[in-house]
C-alpha cells in the first residue's frame, strides 16, 4: 500500500491520535517523544534532571469544598446545602479539612508528600474563565502578555521541543514562548469508526523492507496509534479493576480541559521512567464550573483526580526519576463564598493549590482567607500564585524567577526538600 493510499485511509476512516497527526501534521508523536530518552542514555541530557507535572483543573474547582474550613461557622451558615458536616471531612487539623473523597490525598499528606497553598490569587481577579487561565498560564495579572511563564524559560533555555509536552488535545499557552514551544501529544490513542478493524490498522503499521521514506513513516504512525492506545487501555482497565472511574461519566463543560486524567498521568509515567529529557508535563481535567448540583458533580470530579493524582505519585515514588518528579495542581479560580439557588456556587477568586511529590516538604502553607471579611463576596487572596510559579522555576527548574515572571519578585516558598 503506498503512503498516498495510507493517507486517505486515514482521513477517510476516522482514525485520529498523536501517532497519525505525527504523520502529517509535525506535532510529535508518543513513540517518537520516547525515542528520545537516547538523548538521555547517551550522555547529552541530564540524567538527575527534575521534572514538573502541571495539572490544570479547568472550569474554577471550588476550593472551599476541597480544603474545608469546617470549624468556621460562616462556612456553614453561608452555604446550608453544599456544606459537608465537620464528622464527615478528612481532618487535616482543628481548623481544615480534605474532602470526604479526597482519601488518597490525605494518605499522601499523612506521608507529607502533599503541601497545601492556601488562599491563592492574584491581584484585582477576573472572574472570566478564560481571562483569568490565560492570566495564570501567562503568569502576567497586570496586562496580557503573548507568552506562558514556562514558554519564556523554553525560550531563555533555548529548549528542543520535548523540553515540555502537553497530553492534551491542544498545546496551552503555558507552554508557548516567543522563538520555542512545547509539543502536543494527544492521550487519545485509537479511536475507529464502526466497520474498520484494529486488526486493519496494526496491518498497516508494518514497516516493510525497502519502502520510501514517506511510506515507512506514515507506517510508523499506525504503529504509534496501537501501541499508544494500548498504554491508555491498560491505564483504563487498571483504574476500573479498583472499582474507580477510569474517565467515563465525569462531567465536562466548555471551559476547555479533558476528562482522562489517569490517561494523561499513566503516557507522562512511561515517559519518565523511560528516561525521555522532557522536563515539563501539562495535563489536565475539565468540568469544574459548578454553577448547579455542585456536591454531586464536584465530588465525581474530585473522585477522579483522587485517583489519578495518588496513583501517580506512588508510581512515581518507585524508580528513581520518578522521585524527582514535583506535581503542581491549579485552577483558574475558586468559587464564590455563598451559594446560589441552584445548590451551587459562581464564580470567585482565591482557592488553595497542591504541591505532591517525593521531594515535597508536605503541611500547609500561607493563610486561609477570611469567610466574613469579603470583597464583594469573595474570598481576599493571602498569596499570590506567581510565589508558588517561582518556587518550582527556582528548585525544579533551576530558572531564574525574576527573569520569566515578568520582573515580578517572587517569595520562594520552602515547598521542596533536598533532592
Amino acid at each position: 500500500m503506498d503512503a498516498l493510499t495510507r493517507r486517505r485511509f486515514l482521513i477517510s476512516s476516522g482514525v485520529v491520535g498523536g501517532g497519525a497527526l505525527a504523520a502529517g501534521a509535525g506535532v510529535l508523536g508518543f513513540f517518537e517523544l520516547l525515542k528520545t530518552a537516547e538523548k538521555t542514555a547517551s550522555g547529552d541530557a541530564d540524567p538527575d534532571r527534575s521534572t514538573l507535572v502541571l495539572v490544570t483543573l479547568y472550569g474554577g474547582n471550588d476550593g472551599l469544598n476541597t480544603v474545608i474550613p469546617y470549624a468556621d461557622p460562616a462556612y456553614h451558615s453561608l452555604r446550608p446545602e453544599l456544606a459537608y458536616a465537620p464528622d464527615r471531612v478528612l481532618h487535616l487539623d482543628d481548623a481544615l479539612g480534605l474532602n470526604p473523597v479526597l482519601r488518597g490525598m490525605k494518605r499522601l499528606w499523612d506521608s507529607k508528600r502533599l503541601a497545601i497553598l492556601l488562599g491563592v490569587g492574584y491581584p484585582k481577579p477576573d472572574r472570566s474563565h478564560f481571562k483569568s487561565m490565560d492570566i495564570w498560564q501567562s503568569a502576567s495579572p497586570g496586562s496580557p502578555a503573548p507568552t506562558g511563564w514556562i514558554g519564556r524559560w523554553l525560550d531563555g533555555t533555548k529548549a528542543s521541543t520535548e523540553t515540555a509536552v502537553s497530553f492534551e488535545p491542544v498545546l496551552p499557552p503555558v507552554l508557548v514562548g516567543k522563538t520555542r514551544f512545547g509539543a502536543c501529544v494527544s492521550y487519545r490513542g485509537l479511536s475507529l469508526p464502526p466497520g474498520i478493524a484494529r486488526d486493519t490498522v496494526t496491518a498497516l503499521g508494518r514497516v516493510e523492507p525497502g519502502e520510501p521514506e514517506m511510506q515507512a513513516r506514515a507506517a510508523a504512525a499506525y504503529a504509534d496509534l496501537i501501541a499508544m492506545d494500548q498504554v491508555v487501555r491498560e491505564a483504563e482497565s487498571g483504574s476500573d479493576a479498583q472499582g474507580h472511574n477510569g474517565g467515563d461519566g465525569v462531567p465536562a463543560t466548555g471551559t476547555g480541559g479533558d476528562n482522562a486524567l489517569v490517561a494523561q498521568l499513566a503516557l507522562v509515567s512511561r515517559c519518565v521512567e523511560a528516561g525521555v529529557p522532557t522536563r515539563v508535563y501539562s495535563v489536565s481535567l475539565g468540568g469544574f464550573d459548578t454553577h448547579a448540583g455542585e456536591r454531586v458533580w464536584q465530588e465525581t470530579l474530585l473522585r477522579h483526580l483522587d485517583e489519578a493524582l495518588t496513583g501517580f505519585v506512588d508510581r512515581m515514588a518507585r524508580s528513581e526519576a520518578g522521585r524527582r518528579v514535583t506535581v503542581v495542581v491549579y485552577s483558574e479560580f475558586g468559587r464564590r463564598v455563598r451559594a446560589n439557588a441552584s445548590d451551587g456556587t459562581d464564580h470567585g477568586t482565591a482557592a488553595p493549590v497542591f504541591v505532591l511529590g517525593h521531594g515535597v516538604a508536605g503541611g500547609c502553607y500561607g493563610e486561609q482567607p477570611s469567610l466574613t471579611d469579603l470583597d464583594d463576596g469573595d474570598l481576599k487572596a493571602t498569596a499570590d500564585f506567581r510565589d508558588v510559579f517561582g518556587t518550582v522555576l527556582a528548585s525544579v527548574l533551576e530558572g531564574d524567577p525574576d527573569r520569566y515572571l515578568g520582573g515580578y519578585r517572587a517569595q520562594l516558598l520552602p515547598l521542596l526538600t533536598a533532592k
